[in-house]
């Protein structure tokens, strides 16, 4: 990771329709940054993402969407058409970004980052024995990895990473954490 990353708010990444973001657009926001695939088993949580996106944008929500492609390849799209996938079968309206790495050697620094400041899924034991299963196939994720798509970082106002959920955590069990952040 770059050094000169100091905050969350120093990054800068492109969108699924190859714009560069930079994450200083998003200051005093609540944040809620997720990895995703649209040929996962979770993927209708974007019908949970969408809804709150709905629901709280306007007391200053954003949702931040990062394809990746590294877990059993779920999310095959180049980014323009991960975004109409999405756009299309869940209505999404918050930002899809362009695909990226979130393990091993190319690693995006924004998750670098992000997997420093919160290096623990909080998560529940159904989640724990998925985990258990891919082992069992030779696939592990060790210490701070994402461990699989629909990771979830939420990030307050300050744009400090405040949590991290296992993919097993629905966006609807994280509205109360998500509602204090607003509130504060």
């Amino acid at each position: 990771m770059d050094n000169n990353m100091t905050t969350l708010y120093d990054f800068t990444l492109q969108t699924a329709q190859g714009e560069d973001k930079s994450l200083n657009d998003y200051q005093g926001k609540v944040l809620l940054i997720v990895n995703t695939a649209t040929r996962c088993g979770l993927t209708p949580q974007y019908e949970e993402l969408q809804s709150l996106y709905a629901k709280y944008r306007e007391q200053g929500l954003e949702i931040l969407d990062f394809p990746c492609n590294q877990f059993r390849e779920q999310a095959l799209e180049n980014g323009a058409e991960y975004a109409k996938v999405c756009q299309m079968k869940f209505g999404t309206q918050f930002t899809i970004f362009n695909k990226i790495e979130v393990n091993g050697e190319n690693t995006h620094p924004l998750y670098a980052y992000l997997k420093q400041q919160q290096p623990e899924d909080l998560g529940n034991h159904v989640f724990k024995d998925f985990l258990l299963k891919l082992a069992s196939f030779g696939e592990k994720r060790e210490g701070a990895d994402i461990k699989w798509n629909f990771t979830k970082f939420l990030v307050n106002r300050k744009g400090e990473v405040v949590a991290r959920f296992a993919p097993s955590v629905t966006p609807f069990e994280m509205e109360t954490e998500i509602q204090k952040l607003l509130a504060a």
